[in-house]
């Protein structure tokens, strides 16, 4: 009976989802995890894009969201059921966005630390945004 406890419990505990706090690196653009960039437009033609990122903004200028909105860009842009990684400009946004989305959606989200400051001062491949 222990034995059936035990491992109810590790299968309860891995069907959760997770956050991983990751500092950005070459491997996650050749990884095959799709990374979600959720910064503004403005910010992605600032600074670009890092290669292969899906832009889908989730705070405005103004520091607003909208959540529906978001949810349902993110579900047909990343298959949610799987892994996804999470890029800002420092990491702060994703911070929050990964908690919340972890605890309240149950995605397992790697929250890529540094964000994009990280990614361009190691030089990292990082693309227009038109």
């Amino acid at each position: 009976m222990k034995k059936i406890i035990t491992l109810l419990l590790i299968f309860t505990i891995s069907i959760f989802a997770t956050v991983t706090n990751e500092k950005v690196s070459k491997k996650h653009i050749n990884s095959n995890i799709p990374i979600v960039d959720i910064r503004t437009p403005g910010e992605w033609k600032q600074t670009g894009l890092l290669s292969g990122a899906i832009p889908i903004m989730f705070f405005d200028a103004q520091g607003k969201y909208n959540l529906d909105e978001f949810i349902e860009k993110l579900n047909k842009a990343v298959d949610t059921k799987k892994p996804f990684a999470l890029i800002c400009r420092s990491s702060s946004r994703t911070t929050m966005l990964s908690d919340f989305l972890s605890k309240n959606y149950k995605y397992q989200i790697i929250n890529l630390k540094g964000g994009m400051n990280y990614a361009k001062s190691i030089n990292l491949p990082i693309v227009s945004y038109k």
